[in-house]
């Protein structure tokens, strides 16, 4: 039976766009079956690809509970953590910078994740299906795209921030002032806005039931997946990557006193600061490096889709979901300021509701 944009069958449910429906109206005679949460006829594709009718896809209890335990700690940590940041940039004159401008940013790309997409992929968990229909799959798969890509680009502007800041200081207030700063992040989201847009003309966010999520589909077209690897993952990584080496070489020479009459000071909270920044970088890159490299790998031999374990993508998946509630601890532990305004915001809510 059809409803409305979705055909449902056993439990589980594949989502259908509209356009399809003539397709799948005249394999009426074919018996279609319900495999891996997918339709299909029978093994029609090859295993091992993303939503392939013939993907065998089960689920044991513990697996179920492990990724809507993981995905449960990433939301409640996620929205409390970057709702603390953002309130503590507000709060905190010291904190009122413009570099943390890019660091509210980074909060708003991690909090959007949590607020929608996160918890449609906990519903889709326990109910081992998509139900949220599919308007709500291609809204859920272009937030999660704008939050990763989101990130990426902001981390990138963090670090070219933190690299003018201490590597140009004398340029810096000019090329980072407070109108200047606030350009950059909004052309940081049109950035992010136009690199996730061609996602809906080559139909690549779909419904994958080995993550229970509307995701990007690596296998829709190798061409478009490398592009997207490179442009949203390795080239931004690198350009992070030249920028914090520069920092720490000027780091180096600077404790060794490297040609002592021309070397810049450095102050140990902007030190201090830096490597704040650093270990945020390096957690994202951490998170989301396997995710990336596996859809680049099969973009480049298809063959390897079947070779890579189902346990494997999985767990890459969630690994990079479980990115968007550690920026916030990581400032907490390392920055005395965020730290300090944590516990006033947390005392002060204690106290309101006491």
């Amino acid at each position: 039976m059809l409803n409305g944009q979705t055909f449902r069958g056993h439990g589980r449910m594949r989502l259908v766009d509209p356009r399809h429906l003539p397709q799948l109206m005249s394999l009426e005679d074919h018996e279609p079956t319900m495999v891996g949460g997918t339709l299909g006829p029978g093994n029609s594709t090859p295993a091992g690809e993303e939503g392939a009718p013939g993907q065998q896809h089960q689920s044991f209890p513990w697996v179920v509970t492990l990724l809507a335990g993981v995905l449960i700690t990433t939301i409640v940590v996620d929205v409390i953590g970057n709702l603390l940041v953002i309130v503590s940039v507000f709060r905190n004159r010291k904190l009122r910078k413009a570099g943390n401008a890019f660091v509210v940013s980074l909060a708003l790309a991690d909090l959007v994740v949590a607020i929608y997409p996160y918890p449609l992929v906990l519903t889709a968990i326990f109910h081992d299906g998509w139900i949220a229909g599919y308007i709500h799959c291609q809204i859920s798969g272009f937030l999660m795209g704008l939050s990763v890509i989101g990130s990426i680009f902001n981390i990138t502007g963090i670090a070219i921030n933190r690299y003018c800041y201490i590597c140009h200081s004398l340029k810096y207030d000019k090329l980072f002032s407070n109108s200047n700063t606030m350009c950059y992040v909004v052309l940081v989201w049109a950035l992010t806005i136009l690199a996730i847009v061609p996602n809906w003309f080559v139909e690549s966010l779909q419904y994958d039931p080995r993550v229970y999520s509307c995701t990007f589909a690596q296998s829709v077209s190798s061409l478009y997946t490398i592009t997207v690897v490179v442009v949203h993952f390795i080239l931004p990584i690198g350009i992070v990557t030249y920028c914090y080496l520069r920092i720490w070489i000027l780091v180096i020479q600077v404790r060794r006193r490297v040609k002592p009459d021309s070397r810049p000071k450095i102050k140990p909270h902007d030190l201090r600061n830096f490597l704040t920044m650093f270990v945020v970088f390096v957690l994202f890159a951490v998170c989301w490096a396997p995710l990336n490299l596996i859809g680049l790998a099969v973009a480049l031999d298809s063959r390897l889709s079947r070779a890579i374990p189902e346990w494997l993508f999985t767990a890459s998946y969630f690994m990079a979901y479980f990115n968007s509630c550690l920026n916030a601890v990581v400032y907490g532990v390392l920055n005395h300021n965020f730290r300090k305004e944590y516990k006033r915001i947390v005392l002060i809510i204690f106290k309101f509701h006491c």
